[in-house]
């Protein structure tokens, strides 16, 4: 006599890899961590690997593993999404600079400042979507952007907004507000990315960052300040490659399939408070207070835009 048909229970590990697929928190709470660990491994590459070396080390290795998925893309599709080398050319470029800078900063400033510096991010794409889209912005909004601005002001016065007019910015945050902006402006560019799954843009584009970052890792060489990885420059090579671009990416995507993608980009705001921890843990830098003053004036003037100004 047959045993009953009723199918076996998974077994636990694939049950809470189901799980963990179906919950859009957890993929947007690991989705931030893995953006946060962005600021330790940049801080920590500084010495074992150059900027130049990292940028394109890291292009190569995410465009590998995103073309390794895309190996069965109808060639069809790619001759379609080529068809728009322009867009693609610029998400690329300013992908590939934002992250050159972002590097270089890290040789200059703390962990903790890069973290609440790349914060203002999304407050630049408000900006931006207002100069070029002519999206409204409402009191609310302008108040919050006003609120999170002067955050931003707060870190580069050292905690002391009375020197605002005699300001002497650190040049590594300047670098970071430099790669900020322009991250934005890849945002902003995405709006009207070209069509195409997702996955293959990605793979466009990382191949296009790659490309793109040669030149300047040959002036690097020329100059003499090429750098190659030590152990610790390759885990960091490795870290921003695979978990900042491959697995935050494909976290990020699945997330906006369950909740949509405004409701997803609230979790952006936790990137910078995540940064400065992490930055305080794994490098042993203080959080002194204007530091914790800042995080709150950066994320309580996003959490007004996004929440309240859309109202």
């Amino acid at each position: 006599m047959t045993s009953s048909s009723t199918p076996r229970p998974l077994p636990l590990p694939a049950r809470l890899l189901a799980r963990a697929n179906d919950s859009a928190w957890l993929l947007l709470a690991l989705t931030s961590l893995f953006w946060a660990g962005n600021v330790p491994a940049a801080r920590l590459s500084v010495g074992e690997v150059s900027p130049m070396v990292i940028v394109v080390g890291r292009w190569a290795l995410a465009g590998a593993l995103a073309f390794f998925f895309l190996r069965r893309t109808p060639r069809a599709e790619w001759l379609a999404l080529m068809a728009h080398w322009p867009k693609l050319l610029a998400l690329g470029l300013t992908l590939a600079v934002s992250n050159v800078l972002l590097f270089t900063a890290a040789a200059h400033t703390s962990g903790v400042n890069l973290a609440i510096l790349q914060g203002v991010t999304p407050a630049l794409v408000i900006i931006g979507s207002y100069v070029v889209f002519r999206t409204p912005i409402g009191l609310v909004t302008s108040l919050g952007l006003a609120v999170a601005l002067s955050g931003v002001a707060l870190v580069a016065t050292g905690g002391e907004p009375a020197r605002i007019l005699d300001i002497s910015f650190n040049i590594g945050d300047l670098y970071q507000l430099a790669a900020s902006t322009l991250y934005a402006v890849y945002a902003l560019l995405l709006r009207n990315r070209p069509p195409g799954s997702a996955w293959a843009i990605f793979g466009v584009v990382s191949a296009t960052s790659f490309v793109i970052s040669l030149p300047m890792l040959a002036f690097e060489i020329a100059a003499g300040a090429a750098i190659a990885p030590s152990l610790q420059g390759l885990l960091a090579l490795g870290y921003v490659a695979v978990f900042t671009s491959l697995l935050a990416q494909i976290f990020f995507m699945r997330s906006v399939e369950l909740v949509g993608p405004s409701r997803a980009a609230v979790f952006h705001n936790l990137t910078p408070v995540l940064g400065a921890f992490l930055s305080v843990l794994l490098l042993g830098e203080s959080l002194a207070l204007h530091h914790a003053a800042a995080l709150a004036l950066v994320l309580g003037g996003i959490y007004m835009c996004e929440r309240w100004g859309r109202r």
